[in-house]
């Protein structure tokens, strides 16, 4: 069942072992080509209850320790409702920043069980103070004994979770469980939470949680993101839309044909490499191979792809390295890989967890996604996400997951506030459709998916008052459609203060501030905060951070 997972190798498939979600970046033109299946039932919200704490007059410690941030909860815990602290609640990480803030993120946890989507994060200044305190905790533990006794066995609710989602024989790699406490239609499920993450026609990057005690499944969804030593050189090619383009490649020697150049760049310090391989119109990894070529220029027609998700994965390494000091997706220096000439004719792009996937488009709606830097941009972000926030794809989380990589989409690609612009085909242009989304004027755009058109106005919506209430089996509640909401209010942020503080505000927000189940208010209070964070109270930035989001209706 289980897929080898090998380091980049040259002349060999390669993928990187992880279990973070993957998030769409599009969907097909025909619907009926790619569909979420989900549960019927809906998320607890009532167990997730928001928390934003802010002191006027400030706590002294002696430093910013786990342990202080503890103390500082129990003195003040009828002020935030989070229950014995010191019993409730896990150090998940500390992360100190750049302004000398320090960041203790918890996890709420009863019996030493985390309460999934509950998360608690203590904010130190400089001078270990506590300035503030956010995050999302379930208020109903404290009023009801939550039972985390388990009768049955991991590798039973494995199997139990493979059958629920079709999974197929050939996985990515093996399946992750963790036993967690879900909060789900009124009750505190002790459950195994299983990540299936496979390839195929359609795609899994499934969360799965199967009840610790009876085995049934509760509820699930699809998140749907060297051996020897290489010289890098430079070569170039052509991208899809005849861009000529600079790329770092590596020379290799294939055991019958002499020496060939690989798509391999491992030019950058502490950066495991960027390297692109080709799928070759299959879904079968096991067909995947390094993208080789003859020569050191990659011109070819079927080159192109290639050639720009090559050139458009560095961009984007670059801009998060450059701008805010993050080395790779992991801010560890994980190697990025892209996968290019996914399926046949596929309109569309993803990141699966591991690795980012490129479509060729059909030609008449999308022509090769690998052609946008938005595009990449996008699903790179999904990947930045998976390893911070980890917004849950899923209903207003997962509408800022998706709203989050539009805007570093466009802000990696600054030459506009649109979406998409450089992989509509020719006849999709004539029909007037020249992007996917706009941030600038989302009501200028259609939501072309009937199903979901049909849940609101047809057209993106710009303001809360044009929210589109969806099923989580239509688009997972609204992810595409509502994160133009969000969007709008960035794009208004960023033209009061320019797109290098709006990057600045908005990751530091994404890395410090949200928690995997925050929703649109709780984005709002981030933007906020870290604006204030950077540019001080009062400041221009922080005004312009409150009325982009009043201006959408989002208080």
């Amino acid at each position: 069942m289980k897929k080898k997972l090998l380091a980049p190798v040259l002349l060999s498939s390669a993928l990187l072992a992880s279990s973070i979600p993957v998030n769409v970046f599009a969907q097909p033109a025909d619907p009926a080509k790619y569909q979420y299946v989900q549960a019927s039932k809906e998320w607890n919200e009532k167990a997730s209850v928001p928390l934003f704490v802010k002191e006027r007059f400030t706590e002294k410690f002696s430093s910013s320790t786990p342990a202080n941030a503890i103390n500082y909860l129990k003195k003040h815990q009828d002020h935030t409702g989070i229950k014995s602290p010191e019993k409730n609640l896990k150090v998940k990480e500390v992360q100190k920043d750049e302004l000398g803030m320090t960041h203790v993120r918890f996890n709420q946890a009863i019996n030493g069980v985390p309460i999934e989507g509950s998360e608690v994060i203590v904010h130190y200044n400089e001078n270990n103070e506590v300035v503030s305190v956010n995050g999302r905790v379930n208020q109903t533990i404290a009023e009801a004994a939550v039972n985390t006794s388990v009768s049955l066995k991991s590798d039973t609710a494995v199997k139990t979770a493979l059958t629920a989602v079709n999974a197929p024989q050939e996985l990515t790699y093996e399946p992750v469980t963790e036993l967690v406490v879900y909060p789900f239609e009124g009750e505190n499920h002790t459950a195994y939470k299983v990540n299936v993450n496979f390839m195929g026609d359609e795609p899994g990057n499934w969360f799965v949680f199967v009840d610790a005690k009876t085995g049934e499944v509760i509820d699930q969804y699809n998140g749907i993101m060297h051996a020897e030593e290489h010289k890098t050189q430079k070569g170039f090619g052509k991208g899809v839309n005849g861009d000529h383009r600079e790329l770092h490649i590596t020379r290799v020697k294939a055991e019958k044909s002499g020496t060939k150049f690989a798509l391999a760049d491992y030019s950058h310090d502490n950066l495991d490499g960027i390297f692109t391989f080709d799928s070759k119109n299959d879904w079968d990894s096991n067909n995947d191979a390094l993208y080789v070529g003859n020569s050191a220029a990659f011109i070819g027609d079927y080159d192109r792809a290639a050639v720009d998700a090559h050139y458009n994965s560095e961009r984007v390494y670059e801009y998060f390295l450059n701008e805010h000091g993050r080395n790779s997706l992991d801010g560890e220096g994980m190697a990025i890989n892209s996968y290019v000439h996914m399926g046949t004719d596929y309109n569309n792009a993803f990141w699966n967890g591991q690795y980012m996937a490129y479509g060729d488009g059909d030609g008449e709606f999308f022509i090769s996604l690998s052609a946008g830097l938005d595009v990449a941009a996008h699903e790179m972000t999904h990947g930045v996400i998976s390893h911070t926030a980890n917004l849950a794809y899923r209903n207003q989380s997962g509408a800022l997951n998706e709203s989050f990589a539009d805007v570093f989409g466009v802000l990696v690609d600054d030459e506009d506030w649109e979406m998409g612009e450089d992989i509509m085909a020719p006849a999709t242009k004539a029909d007037g459709v020249t992007r996917l989304r706009s941030l600038s004027d989302p009501n200028s755009v259609v939501v072309s998916n009937p199903e979901r058109a049909a849940y609101g106005s047809g057209v993106y919506p710009a303001h809360m008052d044009e929210y589109y209430n969806m099923p989580l089996n239509v688009d997972n509640g609204g992810v595409h459609v509502n994160s133009s909401i969000t969007n709008h209010a960035a794009y208004l942020i960023g033209q009061e203060v320019g797109r290098e503080k709006l990057g600045k505000i908005y990751y530091r927000a994404l890395t410090v501030y949200l928690t995997s189940n925050s929703d649109f208010s709780d984005a709002r209070q981030a933007v906020v905060q870290s604006a204030i964070d950077l540019y001080g109270e009062g400041s221009g930035e922080a005004a312009a951070a409150n009325a982009g989001f009043d201006a959408v209706g989002i208080y």
